[in-house]
């Protein structure tokens, strides 16, 4: 099954899938671009089923604005599936008060097992309504995994052993792919459990098809952001990895987690342009990969045996 916020489903109902999103997010390393307008993301969220997208996995992890009763209604009034995660980010996203960096491995654990086998919560509060996580998010630094993003990659391998879910891991700049995967390989977490988010942000078809021969899900994320690469460079290099027979572990998602890049704020280009802008040429070039990519792939990888 696969564990939305509005309860269990089956894998193969989950539909086309958007791997990486944030309907709400805060940040200290984003000031000026918080997501934490309730109606807005909404809108945004509308725009994207209306788009065609069916579900989205919301990368939100703690302590960076996640709102499960949020996440909750949206569901509810659009009819888009979401997958909520638990875990916590790469370091740099919390200051040195942050409450989360006092936790220490065993506790992380059962924050993170709480929120997959009962609920997460808000402010501390039980919710009205039980809210369940679906996947744990993790990050790591640029070329660095730091004594605190050790702990937390850890304690999130402890919580995929005790519950079952998948385990996606922040690369900066999709550097230290291997070094990451294999932390969490050796912690107990099978690279067929992993999805490395931001890949393609080191796009290196060689390097991916590695991986994906290794097990693990090569997370694409960076289309729409021209001053580093054009969606073409995305678009090639996923098409490379999939003749080099990775097809099965590539996804697509957005990461948009800016209000700048929110259309419901005024900015651009939104939600929708993955399905409205990238899916067609995807389509033009390798249609065969869309339908594995959109549905097939994020289904096996959400869908888990609950411990």
């Amino acid at each position: 099954m696969v564990r939305t916020v509005l309860g269990d489903r089956r894998p193969d109902l989950l539909g086309r899938t958007d791997y990486h999103e944030h309907l709400r997010h805060v940040s200290p390393l984003l000031p000026g671009e918080e997501l934490d307008d309730p109606d807005r993301s909404e809108q945004e969220a509308a725009s994207l089923s209306g788009a065609g997208v069916d579900a989205i996995v919301d990368l939100t992890p703690i302590g960076l604005g996640r709102d499960p009763a949020f996440l909750r209604a949206v569901s509810e009034r659009t009819g888009l599936g979401i997958v909520m995660a638990t875990g916590v980010h790469r370091e740099a996203h919390y200051p040195q008060d942050h409450p989360v960096r006092a936790l220490d491995e065993r506790r992380l654990q059962q924050r993170f097992v709480r929120d997959v086998r009962e609920s997460a919560i808000a402010d501390a509060e039980p919710l009205a309504e039980p809210v369940r996580a679906g996947i744990l998010k993790v990050g790591i630094g640029y070329w660095s995994i730091s004594a605190f993003e050790a702990r937390v990659l850890d304690a999130a391998a402890a919580a995929h052993a005790a519950t079952g879910v998948p385990v996606a891991c922040h690369l900066e700049l999709g550097s230290a792919a291997w070094e990451a995967s294999d932390r969490l390989a050796r912690a107990g977490v099978a690279r067929d459990r992993q999805v490395l988010a931001h890949c393609d942000r080191n796009p290196d078809p060689g390097l991916h098809a590695e991986l994906a021969a290794a097990g693990c899900y090569l997370g694409y994320d960076g289309v729409a952001r021209p001053k580093h690469w054009p969606d073409s460079t995305v678009l090639d290099c996923l098409v490379e990895v999939a003749a080099r027979g990775g097809a099965d572990r590539l996804l697509l998602g957005g990461d948009v987690a800016r209000r700048s890049s929110y259309v419901s704020y005024g900015g651009m280009p939104g939600l929708a342009y993955l399905p409205e802008r990238f899916l067609p040429r995807l389509r033009e070039r390798a249609p065969e990969l869309e339908t594995r990519i959109m549905c097939d792939n994020p289904a096996r990888l959400l869908a888990f045996a609950p411990r």
